[in-house]
């Protein structure tokens, strides 16, 4: 019982992530054209990009993301059945009913890291000076 709980904390928090990196971006871009000087956080930025560039070199180099393994391991010591699919592949699976090759899934993440690169460059992060 608690590993399968465990494992639906690592859906959430996966779910999560994913949930950042999307729509972090769409705020960037909507907070560029309102201009919301908030979107402009050093810190937000970086992590931001980060996230999505961490994603996009595992897809690259081929890495199993860890909280994939991670949810994988928790179902099966629950005694559920565990997935070969990556979370992302069966959540959009589930939404669209749709299968693609891991090179589309691998383009898709190296594309949103280069539009995200390209936020950054259009709309770059501003550091706060601290005043003494």
């Amino acid at each position: 019982m608690r590993y399968g709980v465990l494992a639906d904390f690592v859906v959430v928090v996966h779910l999560a992530y994913v949930a950042f990196v999307v729509l972090g971006q769409l705020v960037i871009i909507a907070g560029a054209a309102f201009r919301w000087q908030w979107i402009r956080n050093f810190s937000f930025r970086l992590i931001h990009f980060a996230a999505i560039v961490i994603v996009a070199l595992e897809a690259v180099f081929g890495i199993e993301c860890p909280l994939t393994i991670w949810e994988y391991r928790l179902r099966l010591l629950a005694g559920e059945e565990g997935s070969a699919e990556s979370f992302v592949a069966r959540g959009v699976h589930a939404v669209m009913f749709y299968e693609a090759p891991d090179e589309v899934f691998t383009t898709a993440y190296v594309s949103f890291a280069l539009a995200v690169l390209l936020t950054l460059w259009l709309v770059p992060p501003r550091r706060t000076r601290h005043r003494s």
